[in-house]
């Protein structure tokens, strides 16, 4: 009986089978397929989200464009030929020197404001509308610095030196903002009183240099840090 059995199996019935096989690989690649077809709408939906939240450029191909920062040197070459023109008597209170930071602008107290104001003097408009300039044709960063000598403050409308350092650094950022045009969310102000010294404050020189106002231009990763 069992041997009759045998007999009787169809010797094609290994087709079956292999039709089983082709039909899963058909819907396989079917399926393959179907993913990979890419809905474009919602890709461009996608990828403007994105560039949304990280403030960037994504094309629709994957690659980001990142606006490249200015280099540091390339920047302090910059400053020093373009404000050489218009300096004047700005000359022995501007200064432009580079540090771990980025590109550091310092700008004496004398030519910015008078004793114990905190007002800046029409005098300096000139120098910091061309610097605005220099800045608007930069993506970088900008951290402003109120900076003091350590003799107590002589004025009843301020309480510390804390305080006019600060409201220095405020009163340049304004100017940049509300009269030059250049986007609030790039700045970052401070004041230091008198605890960022340049000189030592026992001399009239020393004191004199250490009034002033710092505009450093960051580099991207101290930025990053801040």
């Amino acid at each position: 009986m069992r041997r009759r059995i045998e007999d009787n199996e169809s010797p094609d019935r290994w087709v079956v089978s292999y039709a089983d096989f082709i039909t899963l690989l058909f819907a396989l690649f079917t399926t393959l397929y179907a993913i990979s077809v890419v809905d474009t709408q919602k890709l461009g939906k996608f990828v403007n989200s994105l560039n949304s939240a990280l403030g960037t450029e994504i094309s629709e191909q994957g690659s980001a464009v990142i606006p490249e920062l200015v280099k540091p040197s390339r920047i302090s070459k910059r400053i020093e030929s373009e404000l050489r023109g218009v300096v004047g008597s700005f000359s022995r209170d501007l200064n432009v020197r580079r540090d771990e930071r980025g590109v550091i602008v310092s700008l004496g107290e004398g030519s910015l404001f008078a004793s114990g104001s905190v007002e800046i003097k029409e005098s300096s408009l000139k120098v910091l509308a061309e610097l605005s300039l220099i800045l608007k044709g930069i993506p970088n960063k900008v951290l402003i610095e109120g900076h003091t000598d350590n003799l107590p403050v002589r004025s009843s409308r301020y309480n510390s030196n804390w305080e006019i350092s600060t409201l220095r650094a405020v009163s340049v950022l304004r100017l940049f903002i509300e009269k030059f045009g250049l986007p609030p969310e790039r700045f970052i102000v401070a004041g230091y009183g008198e605890y960022k010294p340049l000189r030592e404050n026992t001399t009239h020189e020393g004191r004199a240099k250490n009034r002033r106002v710092d505009i450093v231009i960051l580099t991207d990763r101290e930025a990053k840090m801040l």
